[in-house]
């Protein structure tokens, strides 16, 4: 009797076809917008009134501009400074917080409730809560009336450097510490308890278990994390933008890189506006791959010579 042929039936299509939507959606408010930045930046095209000047090629002379007769070298450093600011103790708490509620022994008590808690603070728009805090921290605002009430003096918040940057970083923290701290308990409960009771039997407490094992294992999740929250850093705008009104006060010391780049869209200067766009990619590409490169290191030189071990 004759077999008859199996027939082998092949879903990849059906995988390609469900990805057509994800690439329409980038390549047309993405990909085309990011060359057509590129392609504008090498024009000076901008507007005087109800003329237009442009669009006419001049190469590199807005990058020159921006490079060289520009402060943007300040305003890139009130970015990280603020971004540091705000990036230290979310990751200290978040993985202070993830070690906690990843713990079964600490059999902590309504931990839904609490990760619902901290987590909320990111769906919150950044407009209301830069709004909230500049009502809460104003001159006349609670935190001075209870200062005043105290017998102290009125404290300036948005007139003192250390109170603008500090105010924003606080924002940043609160908006995006939960969201951490979520993708950090993801990663730890990851970790096979059987590796850790081996650890406590053995005798190691708890802060050897969490440094010898939990933080090399959770590394390339913390450097997502890091990567992610850099781009955001530099990518960072609406909330000081509310916050000081779009003038970066006091005396731009809190003027973000993307809130410059603002000025100049505002202005109309699209040639300008352009390469600075392009500016702040190449620095976020490179810092992006340096950070996860730097990073992710360890593990690369690790798993090399656990392949050599094992090939010999």
């Amino acid at each position: 009797m004759k077999r008859k042929k199996s027939k082998c039936v092949s879903y990849a299509k059906w995988g390609y076809i469900f990805l057509i939507p994800f690439f329409l959606v980038y390549i047309i408010f993405q990909l085309i917008p990011l060359l057509s930045t590129f392609y504008n930046s090498f024009f000076e095209n901008y507007r005087v009134g109800l003329m237009q000047v442009g669009p006419t090629f001049v190469g590199f002379k807005n990058y020159k501009e921006i490079l060289f007769n520009s402060e943007l070298p300040m305003y890139l450093k009130n970015t990280f400074i603020i971004w540091m600011m705000g990036f230290i103790p979310q990751m200290f708490f978040s993985l202070l917080l993830a070690s906690w509620f990843t713990d079964l022994r600490l059999r902590l008590k309504c931990s839904g409730f609490f990760k619902t808690v901290i987590y909320m603070p990111n769906l919150i728009m950044a407009s209301a809560f830069s709004m909230l805090f500049y009502t809460i921290f104003s001159d006349v605002g609670p935190i001075n009336n209870l200062l005043n009430s105290m017998g102290l003096p009125t404290y300036r918040f948005l007139a003192e450097v250390a109170g603008a940057r500090g105010l924003i970083a606080l924002m940043n923290f609160l908006m995006w510490f939960g969201n951490t701290t979520i993708v950090l308990m993801a990663g730890i409960m990851g970790i096979d308890t059987g590796i850790m009771e081996a650890a406590r039997i053995d005798g190691a407490s708890s802060f050897q278990i969490f440094r010898k094992i939990t933080l090399p294992i959770i590394k390339p999740i913390m450097a997502y994390t890091l990567v992610t929250s850099l781009i955001g850093g530099i990518q960072m705008f609406d909330v000081p933008q509310i916050l000081t009104n779009g003038n970066g006060n006091p005396d731009r010391t809190s003027m973000t890189a993307i809130m410059y780049l603002n000025k100049h869209l505002y202005s109309k200067n699209y040639g300008m506006a352009g390469a600075l766009s392009v500016i702040l990619f190449i620095i976020t590409a490179v810092l992006s791959i340096f950070v996860f490169k730097y990073v992710t290191k360890d593990m690369v030189d690790t798993g090399a010579k656990t392949s050599k071990k094992a090939k010999k």
